[in-house]
């Protein structure tokens, strides 16, 4: 076995056949950590910190892959930057108040080269199964490496690694895969069907009729897009949705909300943000977005649903620029049938269905995390499991709530870590001391 003590070189390196064995079982001194973005950061700065060693597993090539490659070319942060910042390091003074994803991947990009973390890019795990009898983690990967003489000679070869290590850090969050529902029809419909993770800008749709499915914040700011680029999209809303203001006067809603929470129930806070939000906004249930009868903050909470923040979409419905169509019934060709009847011509679909996460199809556990994926225990003691196991970013709190868990995770590693490495020094002396005493 290999005992790595810090970060290995990138994973896509130079083939050799004999090398599929030679290094097929590895052992980590330190956490092996699943992911690399926001989370997975955030962990391995707060170990490195401490100088703890670990290791970071990513399956796609690049850090913060939903940010860099599934993500609409105008997208900002919904919550001021002094709410998404990760430990110890805070965004640049220069940029604004709510970070392009641009400056926010660049953000990212100075964080990990700042703490020198090197993930292991292109390395997909399988399965992570703990073994009781030692008391040790078995994370099974798929890595993808580069044959001799680069892609032009035969492109990527996969092998098979093992990894052996105490400490597992499950840092894939909450939006791993996308959710694309199933509708009756689709396949026959016969215009161009995306997933909002693959949409990038409203370029080339002008003209066009788009159906853009889910009225979350992503539906909201694709439909918001597609608009300014003179398409003529329709929102489908199914279900009910809370509607706030960015900003309140000025101030931040977010802020203002975790200012009230400080000295008012999550109750009143949330009666107090739902006048706000009349007043400002006006009765939006008349342009069909029907409000919960559940509050804001508390739907947040239970159901980790999260309110729409409204920058600029509402005004277009009022407008009827966007247009707002209730559930789907079924597709036609070039058509969709809605549940009221309508039958509307459409061009294209964009499916703001959300995501999930992946973690029930690799962690072979079932006490510490539910069926789809999230700790069964809720904020604030989500962060840890039995037997070294630890999840980041699953709070449904967002990047505040995941540095919040990256703290208390690496805070527990570092004491337990440390402990051990002084156990196995006294160990090595003691051992050193029955070899002298027998010269």
């Amino acid at each position: 076995m290999h005992d790595i003590c810090l970060n290995m070189p990138p994973m896509v390196q130079t083939f050799d056949p004999e090398d599929l064995f030679t290094r097929r079982c590895i052992w980590v001194n330190g956490p092996v950590i699943v992911g690399a973005g926001p989370s997975g950061l955030a962990v391995a700065a707060c170990l490195k910190d401490q100088g703890v060693p670990f290791i970071i597993l990513e399956r796609a090539n690049c850090i913060a892959s939903l940010w860099q490659n599934r993500t609409y070319d105008r997208l900002k942060l919904h919550l001021p930057k002094q709410f998404c910042q990760l430990p110890n390091v805070p965004f640049p003074e220069d940029f604004p108040e709510y970070p392009t994803k641009f400056q926010f991947i660049s953000y990212l990009e100075s964080y990990a080269k700042h703490f020198s973390i090197a993930p292991q890019f292109n390395e997909t795990v399988q399965s992570a199964k703990y073994d009781e009898t030692f008391g040790l983690w078995r994370i099974k990967t798929i890595r993808k490496i580069k044959k001799l003489g680069g892609l032009s000679s035969g492109g990527c070869a996969e092998c098979e690694v093992e990894y052996i290590c105490r400490s597992l850090v499950v840092a894939t969050g909450e939006n791993s895969e996308k959710v694309v529902p199933e509708f009756e029809g689709l396949g026959e419909f016969g215009g161009h069907v995306m997933h909002a993770c693959d949409y990038k800008s409203g370029e080339g749709y002008g003209g066009q009729k788009v159906l853009v499915v889910g009225c979350g914040n992503s539906g909201m700011e694709v439909s918001l897009d597609l608009c300014n680029h003179n398409a003529n999209p329709s929102l489908v809303v199914r279900s009910s949705v809370h509607v706030l203001p960015r900003e309140v006067f000025g101030k931040s809603t977010f802020e203002l909300a975790v200012t009230l929470m400080k000295r008012f129930p999550l109750w009143i806070v949330d009666k107090i943000l739902l006048i706000l939000a009349r007043l400002i906004l006006g009765n939006v249930e008349k342009y069909g977005l029907k409000r919960p009868s559940v509050g804001p903050l508390e739907l947040k909470h239970t159901a980790g649903k999260t309110p729409v923040l409204d920058i600029g979409a509402l005004e277009k419905i009022r407008s009827g620029k966007i247009k707002v169509v209730p559930g789907i019934r079924r597709f036609l060709p070039g058509k969709v049938e809605l549940v009221d009847g309508q039958v509307l011509q459409i061009d294209s679909v964009v499916l703001a269905t959300g995501y999930h996460s992946n973690v029930p199809s690799w962690l072979k556990e079932d006490d510490f995390f539910t069926n789809d994926g999230t700790p069964r225990n809720p904020f604030p003691n989500g962060w840890r499991g039995k037997g070294g196991l630890y999840a980041v970013g699953f709070t449904r709190r967002g990047l505040s709530g995941a540095s919040l868990d990256a703290i208390n995770v690496a805070h527990d590693i570092v004491k337990s870590w440390k402990e051990e490495t002084k156990q196995k020094r006294k160990t090595v002396a003691a051992r050193h001391r029955r070899c002298i005493s027998h010269f």
